[in-house]
């Protein structure tokens, strides 16, 4: 790691580090790009980067969501692919669909005419028009990865003119539970690519994609209009007073946390949030001293073995509790002493690891809030707090994903059998009022898949081999799509 004096941090293992570039000292074909979206200079994500990915070193690159990321791996692409060969050659995976959109948008109007040409590939529409796009001879493709897999496997896509690939925002990748189709993927792509990875935060389960797709990367970090690092993203959300039950919910369901402890002050309010988590499916127990010894071994038990996935505790109970790789800290409630918040936040971003510490606040406890900001200097983000509708977008996102990749593992006489049930599909989905019977199998489903608890092993003697294996196939599955 070097840290410069303007407080650059570069985790380098074995190249030197690189210097900022201006607009003026890029190639005439990167400055045209720039100048077709009006930029009359370039961002620092972008002034960071583009100087490693120009140099085809491999990254992991920290900046946040509208810092100008896209343009960062889009303009080392006018100099780095050939337009004169009508191939495949940079492929850009995204997490979800309107991203997939967004970033060809942003692609097309970059690239302008210099011949590149582009497609956007994802699930949840049909394939003909990808199809289509595929065998003009795509130079650069963005999707999701279940679609992309899903051509690779019809030969509609061809990967070995591949030479780079990119990931957008990794860390929603990972947790929207893409990561067993990365996985199959990964073995249709070449062995040796130049690779980067762009994500807001870094959290355990992001550094463990990195080690499996980036040979030897290295390290930028970057946050708005300076570099740094930092263990642990600090965000805060105004919530309504009598709607904080259902904000966090909504929360929940756009962060998708591996593992979380929820912070409240008071006892009470530690039971009524594990009972709202509880009753919307969600794997959660509670912690307060005034449990039973037993109870509160048997739920320390299950967070040690990561097989709890919501802790809702109070100060008392979890002071020296050490959780390793816990993803995302809640605080419910802001507490009266400034200095638990901090112990708080440190929950997360231990050992090396980053995490996500997220203050949910009233317009008082925004006050106190600020208050802490300004006492330890700590770098705080407000998030839009999400709506419904913004739930129903990535919930939509994360079922397709599943339910595609489901279709892809059935071998033919599932399929065929399967047959039997589309004449009722299609009559239900035409229903109005049968059509609630397809969305409560759709939310059962993504429940089992995102939210059940994870399984213990059988302790019943008549379990054959065959199921217990089958159950310990299904406690990996769901720990990966945490």
């Amino acid at each position: 790691m070097k840290v410069n004096n303007e407080g650059e941090v570069t985790v380098n293992p074995s190249n030197r580090s690189l210097s900022n570039v201006t607009l003026e000292e890029l190639p005439r074909a990167l400055q045209e790009a720039a100048a077709r979206v009006g930029w009359s200079s370039l961002m620092p994500v972008q002034a960071r980067a583009v100087p490693y990915l120009l140099a085809k070193r491999n990254m992991i690159i920290q900046a946040r969501t509208g810092s100008g990321k896209t343009g960062a791996f889009i303009l080392p692409m006018l100099e780095l692919l050939d337009a004169s060969r009508p191939h495949c050659q940079s492929l850009i995976l995204v997490p979800t669909r309107e991203l997939a959109k967004q970033v060809w948008r942003e692609t097309e109007i970059l690239l302008g005419n210099q011949g590149l040409r582009t497609a956007a590939v994802y699930g949840g529409v049909g394939y003909k028009a990808q199809i289509q796009a595929l065998t003009k001879g795509t130079h650069i493709v963005v999707g999701t990865p279940g679609r992309i897999l899903d051509h690779l496997l019809k030969k509609n896509l061809d990967s070995k003119h591949l030479t780079m690939l990119i990931f957008d925002e990794a860390d929603r990748m990972l947790s929207m539970g893409f990561y067993p189709d990365m996985i199959k993927l990964k073995g249709h792509l070449p062995k040796h690519l130049h690779t980067c990875m762009f994500s807001a935060t870094f959290p355990p389960q992001v550094r463990t994609i990195a080690e499996e797709f980036i040979h030897a990367p290295e390290f930028l970090s970057l946050s708005e209009d300076h570099v740094h690092v930092t263990d642990t993203t600090h965000v805060f959300y105004t919530v309504p007073g009598m709607d904080k039950d259902r904000s966090l919910i909504r929360i929940i369901e756009i962060e998708n946390p591996s593992s979380a402890i929820i912070f409240c002050n008071t006892k009470a309010e530690v039971h009524y949030v594990t009972t709202v988590l509880q009753r919307f499916g969600y794997d959660a127990d509670e912690l307060t001293s005034d449990l039973s010894q037993k109870h509160r071994e048997r739920v320390l038990a299950l967070v040690r073995q990561g097989t709890l996935r919501f802790l809702v505790a109070t100060d008392v109970a979890a002071r020296g509790l050490d959780i390793p790789s816990l993803s995302h800290v809640f605080q419910y409630q802001i507490p009266e002493d400034f200095e638990v918040y901090i112990h708080r936040a440190g929950r997360t971003g231990r050992a090396g690891a980053t995490g996500v510490a997220i203050a949910m606040v009233n317009q008082k406890e925004k006050f106190m809030l600020n208050r802490i900001v300004k006492r330890y200097n700590i770098d705080m983000q407000e998030w839009p707090l999400p709506t419904d509708a913004d739930v129903q977008t990535v919930v939509t996102e994360r079922l397709t994903a599943l339910l595609e990749a489901r279709l892809r593992d059935r071998d033919k006489l599932k399929t065929e059998r399967s047959r039997r049930f589309k004449a009722l599909g299609r009559a239900l989905a035409e229903s109005e009022d049968e059509s609630a019977i397809i969305a409560m199998l759709l939310d059962d489903y993504y429940q089992q898949m995102l939210h059940a608890p994870v399984s213990q092993p059988a302790n019943n003697k008549s379990d054959s081999p065959k199921s217990k294996d089958s159950g310990d196939k299904n406690r990996t599955r769901k720990r990966r799509k945490y």
